[in-house]
């Protein structure tokens, strides 16, 4: 039997691409083992698939000064033993990586012990995990035609990311039944990414009295962010994390509000939602959200509302705009082309068992 190891992790965004792999792996005969960190959000999102999950210790790499800048070494380096152990045991033939820091300890880990491994970069730049884990790949694939140039020669694919196949046949009557909504007025879904963002979160709750005038509203506001007072507002629906509904709700959603990470916004592209991305702040990151949301204005997918600039008045009015010129946003979206990401991605991992 073949044997496939996944990692990733830290954000749900680091996981789910692993998961959409999940079925043709299986329709392969793969045996599939999963390694990420003792009790990161990979932990939550792979055990219902019935997969083995292997935790190591991790530590993150942060480019601010942190005192845990100290630390996190240590159990980066203890990770590398655990990964390495761990490869020993179980012997797979090939190892694929979606990035996030507790990847890098099983990447290198996993050249050390002489298996193929496979990551993917999800944004147009790589970022710091993934940066130190290419020079231990065999290939690496990219979403964005400019990655291409930031990568080496020869390791390089353009695959897209891989969409887990049921988003792509949600049920809008579950999801009205779900929400208690009724079916005279579109509905919003607004996705503050993974953990939630707290000035999203704080600007639609400061903008409900008018979006729901016109709206309803679906919002998925990360763990622990749920705002109890609200619970009984006609046309808003709350959620800390939405699992298997998630379908639904897309096929209820008419336009999208939503983080710009590299996953979420390939998914809003093949699910062709109209969406206004609102990326992280360079402050608080490396910038990447906001090349992806960029391209994806350029490319005619999205609009894009900056942080910096981000206010009730200026959300309700992007919304408003957003939601007028929907079907143009549709329709460039359907003449994107899209890339069948699964299948490169499953040949890319064939060829590496292959020619082991």
């Amino acid at each position: 039997m073949k044997r496939i190891i996944l990692t990733g992790g830290g954000t749900a965004g680091h996981v789910t691409p692993n998961i959409a792999l999940v079925p043709r792996l299986r329709e392969l005969g793969y045996d599939i083992h999963y390694i990420g960190s003792y009790n990161g959000i990979e932990k939550d999102l792979i055990e219902p698939f019935g997969i083995p999950y292997h935790g190591i210790s991790s530590g993150k790499l942060r480019r601010y000064f942190s005192v845990q800048n100290f630390t996190d070494p240590f159990r980066v380096v203890k990770g590398f033993g655990e990964a390495r152990k761990l490869i020993k045991e179980l012997d797979p033939d090939v190892i694929f990586s979606k990035g996030g820091f507790v990847s890098v300890p099983v990447v290198l880990a996993g050249k050390r012990c002489k298996v193929p491994v496979i990551i993917h970069e999800s944004d147009m730049t790589p970022g710091l995990a993934n940066k130190i884990a290419i020079p231990s790949a065999s290939k690496v694939c990219c979403n964005f035609p400019e990655t291409l140039d930031s990568l080496p020669e020869g390791k390089a694919v353009l695959t897209g990311s891989p969409i887990r196949q049921e988003l792509l046949s949600g049920n809008k009557i579950a999801a009205l039944d779900l929400c208690g909504f009724t079916s005279d007025k579109p509905v919003i879904l607004v996705i503050g990414g993974s953990l939630g963002s707290v000035v999203i979160n704080n600007t639609v709750r400061q903008s409900l009295p008018e979006l729901l005038k016109d709206f309803q509203i679906i919002h998925l506001c990360g763990k622990g962010k749920v705002d109890d007072s609200l619970m009984d507002t006609k046309g808003y629906c709350q959620f800390e994390y939405i699992k298997n509904e998630l379908r639904d709700i897309f096929a209820l959603s008419d336009i999208v509000i939503s983080r710009a990470g590299a996953n979420a916004i390939c998914e809003l592209l093949a699910l062709r939602k109209p969406n206004l991305l609102i990326p992280l702040s360079a402050k608080a990151s490396r910038g990447d959200q906001i090349l992806n949301a960029r391209s994806f204005e350029r490319q005619g997918f999205s609009m894009v509302l900056e942080e910096e600039k981000l206010s009730g008045e200026t959300l309700i009015s992007s919304v408003h705009e957003l939601y007028k010129n929907r079907n143009t946003f549709i329709s460039a979206m359907m003449d994107s082309g899209q890339h069948n990401s699964i299948d490169t991605i499953i040949g890319l991992i064939e060829e590496a068992v292959t020619g082991k």
